[in-house]
């Protein structure tokens, strides 16, 4: 596991850039953390490495975002509202995964049905904009 300690939204961005360049289509990244811990902005910095230009948002109420990269698309899914991923529930963000990198953020809900993660980060809070950013590779 390795864990590092971000000052600022753009330090927590720039940790995700450098895990960003260690992924390729099919990975799958869980991103946990209590609310305001950084999640959105992890995923946003790993994007922009990734080659996607346009404004990256948390997806909370829309359960998920695809967007384009350089060479991958990107998926960024929010199952915050979830309290569990039924089968029915499964075929909507199943094409999610296809063909792309995806983030997951709130990856609890989905524990036994979602694809298997090729890292997990976990992101807490340390006092003002510092952040805790664990990464562990599965």
């Amino acid at each position: 596991m390795a864990e590092t300690v971000t000052m600022s939204p753009e330090e927590t961005e720039s940790v995700a850039a450098g895990l960003a360049s260690r992924l390729a289509r099919g990975d799958v990244v869980t991103v946990s953390g209590e609310l305001g811990a950084g999640k959105t902005t992890f995923v946003r910095g790993a994007c922009a490495a990734l080659g996607v230009r346009e404004r990256v948002t948390s997806p909370t109420y829309t359960i998920g975002h695809r967007y384009h990269g350089t060479d991958s698309e990107v998926s960024h899914l929010d199952l915050y509202r979830f309290n569990g991923v039924s089968s029915a529930e499964w075929g909507d963000l199943e094409p999610y995964f296809d063909d792309a990198i995806a983030f997951v953020e709130w990856p609890e809900a989905g524990e036994g049905t979602l694809p298997a993660p090729r890292y997990r980060v976990r992101l807490r809070h340390a006092g003002d904009a510092r952040r805790v950013v664990e990464i562990d590779e599965c």
